[in-house]
Order: C-alpha cells, then structure tokens, then sequence
C-alpha cells in the first residue's frame, strides 16, 4: 500500500479507536476540573490509548514496508506507556514515573546513541560519559515538558503534529505520517471544545517518540537543526521553569503559569492558543528547511522574541487601566 492509503486507514483506526475509548472508559479515567483544570466540564482522559492502539497496530502490520527509527521502538516505550495509563487512572508517585522513564531514555541511548555533542566526545571517555548522562536527562525533560504543555484542547496533538510531519520529511522516515495520521483521527475529538483528553500515556509516549526521531539523526549539525522544531513548545515549559524558580517556587506542583495557560486565561480561545503554537512550529520547520542553519538560528531568536511579546502582553493584560483624574473647569 501507497502510504496515503495506509494513513486513511490509519486516520479511520484512530477515530474509531479514541471513540471506543471514550465511550467504554471515560468514566473510569475521568478528568474532574479544579482550579488549575483549563477546562470547566468533566472530560474522559486516556484518548492516547486510543490513538496509540491504533499507531500500534498499522506500524506492527507494516513495519516491512515502513519500520520505524527504533528496532525496538514498542518494548522500549511499553513500560512508558503503561505507567501513563496506570497514572491516568490511580495517579502514580512522580518518583516511579521518572524512574520508568529514566528507563526508557537508558534504553533509546543504548539502542542507538547519545545526542551529537561533538564538544563532549572529543574529550574521550570522560566527555562520552558526560555527553550520555546529559542526553539521558536531556530525554526524560522533554517527555515531561510535553506532559507540562498538555493543557489546552488540540495544543500538544496540533504542534506534535507539525513536528512529526517535519522530521518525517526531514530524517525521510515515511512511518511518522503513520503518526501524524493516527493523531488526526485524535485531534477531530480533541479540539476545542475537547471531548477526550490524551492523558499522561499519550503526551509522554509522543514525547518520548520525538526524542527516538531526533537520536536517530546521525549528523551532528543536522540533529540540532531538527531539535528546534520542538522550541516553540518546550521554550514554553523551560521559561516558566526558569521563572518559578525565580519566585522561590516548588516546580514539582501543577500550577497555572505556562504562558499557553495565562494566554487562555486572558481571554483567548483554546483554539486560538492552539492555533499560535501550530503556526510557530510550522514556521519553525519551514525556516528550517529552506534555509537550514540559518532558520535554525532565525527560529531560535523568533521563539525568544515571541516569549518576550507574550510577556508584554500578558503583563498588559493583567495590568488594570489608571483611572485618570482631570480637573473641573470652572
């Protein structure tokens, strides 16, 4: 099969996928709103399930005609994916989560390799050593902050999206728009407003699938050129990391403060908020890909610039107008 074909099919598997979850375990992994919920109704959690099962299935029967970057792609993000389920429905101590995927990052790194830091393994042992350690840590962050930004209907599926289509084009890798696909038959009962929520199992496991994408790009230049399709999503989650800090803040606490959240909370639309992230990350990849390092660097600047207009913007709007006082004319 041509692979349009095989992502229609994949496209339908997903739709009808994420439905069953919806209908047959939305009460048993509902999401209750509170005040830090972005959304007001009670809305199942676990459509990565969903969209995974069906990912699973077309990528197994296929795996001859398009494999993926990983020979062991399944068994290594499997315990990945089960303790996310097992969180979305019983809320596993953060401990046993980041040990799992402290797991899951050993195994991608020794699969394949440490992320190209040329000026590491040119200090031999030592640098190799230090180069991996910080690959590990590097991997583990971003399957969290994927789970950080996974707050908004369509945000993450919308921009992971983008991405895998990018480094499908990029790392010539035709099984990602397997993905792609499985996460449009998602995103039609994700978008605002959302009737399924991926949960922890969907946005880590897409986390993690970015980084096994990124590890397997042997050049150096061409690995860090690819690493900033992610920024406009985790430049959010290492930003409002950096200022709770700042505050003296706990980071490990689910909060309020991502910029997509006080966007939101300003007055945009889940759409809306949704819709700026895709379109920066599809920027992203279009600077990258007709101008290479430079719309690798372009990219970077552009992130940096749109975090401190959205900062303007948002102090703005928190900012109450002054009254101002004239005096009577006699």
């Amino acid at each position: 099969m041509d692979i349009f074909t095989t992502a229609s099919i994949e496209f339908i598997i997903s739709l009808a996928a994420v439905f069953g979850v919806k209908k047959y375990l939305g009460k048993s992994l509902a999401d209750i709103p509170n005040e830090r919920s972005s959304h007001t109704q009670v809305t199942p959690r676990g459509g990565g399930i969903g969209f995974i099962t069906a990912f699973a299935i077309m990528s197994i029967v296929t795996r001859e005609i398009y494999p993926l970057p990983l020979p062991w792609f399944w068994l290594a993000l499997a315990p990945l994916i089960g303790v996310g389920i097992l969180d979305d429905r019983f809320n596993i101590s953060s401990l046993v989560r980041y040990l799992i995927q402290l797991g899951t990052a050993a195994i991608m790194v020794y699969q394949l390799h440490a992320f190209p830091q040329p000026w590491l393994t040119s200090l031999g042992t030592v640098g190799i050593i230090i180069s991996v350690g910080l690959t590990i840590i590097g991997i583990t962050a971003g399957i969290n902050f994927y789970n950080f930004m996974d707050g908004l209907d369509g945000l993450v599926s919308g921009v992971v999206m983008v991405q895998l289509g990018f480094l499908a084009v990029w790392g010539d890798i035709p099984a990602l728009w397997l993905l792609v696909a499985s996460l449009l038959g998602f995103i039609c009962w994700n978008w605002a407003p959302a009737k399924i929520f991926m949960g922890d199992a969907g946005s880590t496991f897409l986390g993690a699938t970015i980084a096994i994408v990124l590890l397997n790009e042997p050049d150096s230049l061409r690995a860090w050129m690819a690493l900033t399709i992610t920024f406009p999503l985790i430049g959010d989650a290492i930003y409002t990391i950096i200022r709770r800090l700042q505050r003296g803040e706990n980071i490990t606490q689910a909060h309020r403060s991502h910029i997509y959240q006080r966007l939101q909370q300003s007055g945009l639309a889940h759409s809306s908020v949704a819709g700026i992230y895709i379109i920066a990350t599809a920027v992203v990849g279009i600077l990258v890909t007709t101008l290479g390092s430079l719309g690798a660097g372009l990219s970077v600047l552009g992130v940096l610039m749109s975090i401190g207009i959205g900062e303007l913007y948002l102090d703005r709007q928190a900012t109450p107008p002054t009254n101002q006082v004239t005096e009577p004319s006699n």
